[in-house]
């Protein structure tokens, strides 16, 4: 709240002398959740700076999770950020732009795939594992893709975030105006100073004088003339691309500790073994089709529970520590697992009960085995159903072309009774009689059967 109020107080500040001091958020749904849930003026605070036209939210995944390492189909990543953007549109009436993946986790496929979904750039770690003797200062592009590459600079953003009340740093204390004259002196573009917003009164408490930093810092950047504060959209509009960054995805790269790779939360045999039962606990979720059971899982993917059971040591082992509400990685692991196992076991307890069967058949299925319908051979129309509501959906705007293709092939029956398992409905499906196989009249046979059987399903799975 107090930064908050510093950074409404500055841009209000800024445009009464005709300037303009400008931020960005990455902020997760599981934070508004806690905002909404607790401090209702917190998030009020958050409204003000977006209303302020001075602040670019960026788009994560809903659940600031892991999805991005694991997911086979990329089908539970895409719907957290699509959960997110809907989030942002919802709370602040805005829509990203940018991505910016959880802990700034980045490859080649991620890019790709923030790509498709129609993010215009992603801001990720300026390591030089990936840049050699390039600069971070420069915008860049995705290999293999044309999104744009946000780089932060961390030796910057470290200067503030991890070194500014250590005494032992040959900086300290550091102050507005030499940070103000450090941006002054590079000579590249842009600078991306990218941190956690717990730096300021958390990380460092109001007595380190990092509030203060905070309230001088526009004001010291404005006295010197080569300096701008830019959202990352206005950068990428100003900037081409000056290169292409290649991280394959055994490389994935973040921005935690000195390795800057996924070691943070995947580094030793008991993160390893949380993440792979939360991993495959994945297909038995969405089989069970329980609401409730899939929130709580994907709460369970929140990076920082794996971060929490970091056990390397050395300098980032102490960063690790100071965050870790547990004390130290084994006490972590220990609970962690406690309520996997207590997880686990609630989900097999939920598919033993009868209304299982029929809940199950409503169920969304992953991606890959969604219906796909096809106008005629090798003539696909891009549309997939991936649950028998996807599929009455589709069946009411899909050309009758298509249906009748795949009624005489005998598709959609095949796909009821082996991918859905509804042998009900498979049979209800092939006794359509073939000689009334005609346009609209097929549609409306297939709407009406498929719709009494959702229903009847429903009905079943409550009664019970």
């Amino acid at each position: 709240m107090p930064a908050n109020k510093i950074l409404l107080e500055q841009i209000d500040q800024f445009k009464a002398e005709k300037r303009e001091f400008k931020v960005s958020f990455s902020i997760s749904g599981i934070f508004i959740e806690q905002c909404e849930r607790w401090n209702s003026d917190l998030l009020d605070s958050f409204k003000q700076l977006a209303n302020s036209q001075c602040v670019e939210f960026l788009d994560q995944t809903y659940y600031h999770s892991l999805a991005s390492l694991y997911d086979p189909d990329w089908s539970e990543f895409i719907e957290q950020v699509e959960m997110h953007r809907q989030l942002m549109s919802d709370v602040f009436c805005y829509t990203p732009k940018i991505f910016e993946n959880t802990e700034c986790l980045y490859s080649n496929n991620i890019a790709k795939r923030a790509e498709e979904l129609g993010f215009e750039a992603i801001v990720t770690e300026g390591t030089e594992r990936i840049l050699g003797w390039r600069s971070p200062n420069f915008v860049y592009k995705a290999k293999d893709a044309s999104i744009k590459v946000l780089l932060r600079n961390y030796r910057l953003s470290d200067d503030v975030g991890f070194r500014f009340a250590s005494p032992q740093w040959d900086q300290w204390p550091l102050s507005a105006d030499k940070y103000a004259a450090w941006l002054a002196r590079i000579p590249e573009p842009i600078i991306v100073i990218f941190l956690d917003y717990e730096t300021f009164g958390e990380h460092y408490w109001p007595e380190s004088g990092i509030l203060e930093f905070l309230r001088w810092l526009p004001i010291e950047v404005a006295k010197l003339d080569n300096l701008l504060w830019s959202t990352p959209s206005e950068v990428i509009h100003r900037h081409m691309p000056v290169d292409e960054i290649d991280v394959p995805p055994d490389r994935t790269i973040s921005w935690a500790d000195s390795e800057r790779d996924t070691g943070a939360w995947l580094g030793n045999p008991q993160q390893s073994f949380s993440f792979n039962i939360v991993k495959d606990l994945g297909p038995l979720i969405r089989e069970i089709n329980n609401e409730k059971l899939l929130e709580t899982w994907r709460y369970l993917q929140t990076s920082d529970h794996f971060y929490y059971m970091y056990m390397k040591g050395g300098e980032s082992g102490v960063v690790h520590d100071t965050f870790n509400p547990y004390g130290n990685p084994t006490v972590a692991f220990v609970t962690y697992i406690g309520i996997l196992s207590d997880f686990q076991t609630r989900c097999q307890l939920e598919m033993k009960k009868p209304e299982f069967k029929y809940k199950r058949l409503l169920r969304r299925l992953p991606q890959e085995r969604g219906f796909k319908f096809f106008y005629k051979f090798a003539c696909p129309t891009g549309l997939t159903a991936c649950s028998l509501e996807e599929f009455h959906s589709i069946l009411k705007k899909i050309s009758a072309e298509s249906i009748v293709f795949h009624m005489y092939r005998g598709d959609f029956e095949r796909w009821l009774l082996q991918v859905v398992g509804d042998e009900t409905l498979a049979a209800r499906t092939a006794k359509l009689s073939k000689e009334k196989m005609r346009g609209e009249s097929l549609r409306n046979d297939l709407l009406e059967i498929i719709d009494e059987r959702i229903k009847e399903l429903r009905k079943l799975g409550s009664d019970s």
